[in-house]
């Protein structure tokens, strides 16, 4: 044997000394492995590439129905939002405004976010109540509130990605890392600003900021 293989050895004795093998934790005894099909109920996200859609159809007039029964009480009958309950139809060309109406169509990117929103968490207080199709119809129904599709229309697996939203086109990567790193400053103005600093913000815009809080402050 080599001298060098006998050192390769020595250091390895030396290793299993300084480093002895961890004994394996025992088993608990609790629980066990999930069945495929408990997984598959828990995997239903959808993705903006169809990715998760399951086979299905509904069409504007079955989810007129549906979300008459199931969805008006909190969102209106034409999707316009009751109270202070979200508003799904309508708001198109007030992403702008100091206060945007927010809606499938106006806002939202990709159906896909209806869809897998609407299938996973409504009606409220019923989640996994609606079936697949029925889904379908809704998002169907919303689209035709939002004037995307005609009172004919059926959304089904196959066309779903045909389909597309008017601010789609709005949303970008986020690129703050190269677009805004010159306005980044390791030691941000807290006190004994320049002259011509500005504090402006939303949140008075919201009656959200307290009024003694908010006493000398220039809001833009």
């Amino acid at each position: 044997m080599s001298k060098f293989s006998k050192i390769l050895i020595t250091l390895a004795a030396a290793a299993l000394v300084a480093f002895p093998v961890l004994a394996q934790p025992k088993k608990s005894g609790l629980g066990r492995a999930a069945l495929p099909e408990e997984i598959s109920a828990w995997d239903i996200d959808v993705r903006a590439d169809g990715v998760g859609l399951p086979p299905g159809k509904g069409s504007v007039k079955e989810g007129e129905a549906l979300f008459l029964e199931r969805c008006a009480s909190c969102h209106g009958e034409f999707a316009e939002g009751t109270g202070r309950w979200p508003v799904l139809a309508g708001g198109i060309g007030t992403m702008k405004d100091d206060r945007p109406e927010k809606t499938v169509g106006s806002f939202w990117p990709y159906l896909s976010t209806s869809f897998d929103y609407i299938r996973r968490t409504m009606p409220y207080g019923n989640a996994r109540s609606l079936s697949d199709d029925e889904t379908y119809a809704i998002v169907a129904f919303l689209l035709n509130m939002n004037n995307i599709v005609k009172d004919d229309f059926v959304l089904s697996k196959e066309n779903f990605l045909s389909v597309r939203l008017p601010n789609e086109k709005t949303f970008y990567d986020d690129n703050r890392e190269a677009a805004e790193k010159h306005f980044w400053n390791r030691t941000p103005c807290m006190t004994n600003c320049k002259p011509d600093t500005r504090v402006t913000g939303r949140a008075r815009v919201l009656d959200v900021t307290p009024e003694d809080m908010a006493k000398g402050i220039k809001v833009e």
